[in-house]
């Protein structure tokens, strides 16, 4: 791996020089624009090998493959080109062959659906087949639109072997010995290298999941019974199997509420040797991970929980998918691990590595080397791979190289009063060497609305501090994580609180003299950027520009959009359709806009960017709309993401007088 280091080296560094010496906005924005080097990464059986995913500025990607055992240099098996298809992942079955995924937006009458499917290959290229089901398996409206998952990655004595979810359609089912009106989500055992495949679980009709123990037995099936409309009643009924038996019991049930929440014991995980689930469920209204026999009493046991805060997170490890921790996020996201030895090697990496990094184990061999990386808030992260065996770590690849060398902002974790007196988490990241005072300023609300923001690296955070701007994100109400009394109704039908907590922090920076005065704008992307108009809505004063990259504007249109569960999460009535859509009150909006939309967005159609742009136009506000063909909610093109910063850096820049 030296001489690949080396030349990632070299080139870094010119980049970082080329950064220092460049005040060109455009040029800096390249550098951030530019996509990750490594979109996934994996390491082989025999810990030997690594393949990763390297995607090209303007579409397409690489696959890699680099022999740890040779010269260690990354060569290319697999050229995608630019195109509507986007390969996602790639992991090893076997120490010569890797399972792969590939997405694509498909048009279905106007209608936008994403589909994926997998195929394999060997680590050479050669041998390429496709491993999704192929007769039938094509059908949109007949088939479930992943082209099936693995759930299981070791088949004890089948090498080779793994456990793939199917959705079978009646003329497949007949193909395979099945009767052929008998339809649904069902299991298959296939050898990736002939393509042989027996059906291991018949299909139930309204399976949704099944979760094998990582031993080639699947233990528990996941139903979620639909209404006449093929739509979801929001709940799901677990199922499990004693060892050796196959016979389905009651484990659980689970119920969406209200506000997008499932409530009961949901399933992640089986640990096979103690004969238990993992699973997640409510205590004192904050998500906590416990255990449930699977033995038939029914007995539960308390893992992991914290005040006010979700546990959310379980980590596991290997083709087996063992479970070694969960984790949480508070101001920093934190590892809880059961394993000791990992528990142990995890602190003592992130103190013996500059700068103290989080450590995340992505990866093991069956011999127990290990493929972690090592990120901060100011470095987008380095991959390394740990053999436990010789003690020695060796780096392998940056997740960014454009950006290796490149002075970052720290991102620091801050607290803010709402109107009501409530302390709003966010993280204030000011531009590297700054005294914090007088800058221009901007709030940037999270996605989602059910997410959050966590400290870490932001390409998009970095970018603006980079340029001379302070940039505070709040965790507002109605965010994910912080438990249900935060979340409330979601910031949908909470809007007049999460949009009051984003207000109050574009108050807060001027308060605190962090703003100067005139200098205060707004960016979001998603519900971000629904956010960042809304706003406006509320105080049209406060901000002097907003920028909203594929935001939701008009409720109403997302309603007609969604499934009956979607629009039980936006909620109803004029309160909330009518008062809570910033297309609909554009008049109130005085601030300049800037809009970014791709027009093969599946999350955000890009007619919401459309009727704001008319809406603003109409009410003399000024907007400017920037499209990207053939692009989706992400943007994922170099190209796209190097133009909106650049863009959005210049159109700030005027909108607030630097």
């Amino acid at each position: 791996m030296r001489a690949w280091m080396a030349m990632a080296g070299v080139a870094a560094a010119a980049l970082a020089a080329g950064m220092a010496q460049a005040e060109d906005g455009a040029e800096v924005a390249a550098k951030f624009g530019a996509l990750e080097s490594v979109r996934q990464i994996s390491l082989s059986t025999d810990g030997t090998k690594i393949a990763f995913i390297a995607p090209q500025d303007d579409g397409g990607a690489r696959l890699m493959v680099a022999d740890l055992a040779g010269d260690g240099v990354p060569k290319a098996i697999l050229a995608q080109r630019p195109g509507p298809e986007t390969l996602r992942s790639c992991s090893w079955v076997l120490a010569t062959r890797l399972v792969c995924r590939n997405s694509v937006v498909y048009d279905y009458g106007g209608l936008l659906l994403p589909i994926s499917r997998l195929f394999v290959l060997d680590s050479d290229g050669n041998n390429v087949k496709r491993l999704s089901a192929g007769t039938g398996s094509d059908t949109v409206g007949a088939v479930s639109l992943t082209g099936g998952s693995v759930i299981d990655w070791s088949v004890p004595g089948k090498p080779g072997h793994v456990l793939l979810t199917r959705f079978f359609v009646p003329q497949q089912a007949a193909q395979v010995g099945i009767k052929r009106d008998v339809s649904g989500f069902g299991v298959e055992d296939v050898d990736v290298t002939s393509l042989q495949r027996f059906t291991l679980e018949r299909p139930v009709a309204e399976a949704d999941e099944y979760i094998s123990d990582g031993q080639g037995t699947v233990r528990i099936m996941a139903v979620a019974p639909r209404d006449a409309g093929g739509e979801s009643r929001g709940q799901i009924s677990y199922s499990f199997r004693m060892p050796g038996s196959r016979e389905w019991k009651s484990l659980s049930r689970v119920t969406m509420n209200a506000a997008g929440r499932f409530e009961g014991f949901r399933p992640a995980a089986i640990d096979p040797a103690r004969n238990l689930a993992y699973g997640f469920q409510s205590v004192n209204g904050a998500k906590a991970l416990y255990t449930m026999a699977l033995d038939g009493t029914g007995k539960q046991d308390l893992v992991l929980a914290r005040e006010g805060v979700d546990v959310d997170e379980l980590i596991t490890i290997g083709r087996n998918q063992r479970v070694v921790g969960a984790s949480y996020a508070t101001d920093r996201r934190l590892v809880e691990f059961f394993d000791p030895a990992l528990k142990k090697l995890g602190a003592g990496l992130a103190k013996a590595l500059p700068g103290q990094p989080s450590i995340t184990f992505i990866d093991s061999s069956d011999d127990g080397k290990l493929l972690m990386l090592a990120s901060s808030d100011v470095d987008p992260g380095m991959f390394y791979r740990y053999d436990p065996a010789t003690h020695q770590l060796a780096p392998l690849l940056p997740m960014r190289a454009q950006l290796q060398g490149v002075a970052m902002g720290e991102m620091k974790s801050v607290t803010y009063p709402a109107a009501d007196g409530t302390m709003i988490p966010a993280y204030l990241t000011l531009p590297p060497g700054s005294s914090g005072k007088n800058l221009p300023a901007i709030v940037m609300p999270h996605g989602g609305p059910s997410s959050r923001d966590e400290w870490g690296f932001d390409w998009l955070v970095q970018f603006f501090a980079v340029r001379g701007y302070a940039v505070l994100q709040p965790n507002f109400r109605g965010s994910s994580g912080y438990g249900s009394d935060w979340y409330q109704r979601n910031g949908f039908q909470s809007w007049r609180t999460a949009i009051g907590d984003v207000n109050d922090a574009g108050r807060w920076l001027q308060a605190q003299g962090i703003a100067a005065k005139g200098k205060l704008a707004i960016v979001g992307w998603s519900y971000g950027g629904y956010a960042a108009l809304q706003s406006s809505v509320l105080d049209p004063d406060l901000f002097k520009a907003i920028v909203a990259v594929a935001p939701v504007t008009d409720l109403q249109r997302l309603r007609t959009e969604s499934s009956r569960l979607g629009r039980t999460f936006i909620g109803e009535g004029s309160q909330v359709v009518t008062d809570g859509s910033p297309a609909l009150n554009a008049s109130r909006i005085k601030a300049p806009v800037l809009l970014f939309h791709g027009d093969r967005d599946i999350n955000v159609d890009i007619g919401h960017s459309r009727e704001m742009e008319d809406r603003l136009r109409a009410a003399g506000t000024a907007v400017t709309l920037v499209t990207f063909p053939g692009l989706d909610h992400q943007l994922v093109s170099s190209t796209a993401r190097t133009r909106l910063l650049a863009d959005s850096d210049a159109f700030l820049r005027k909108a607030l007088g630097l």
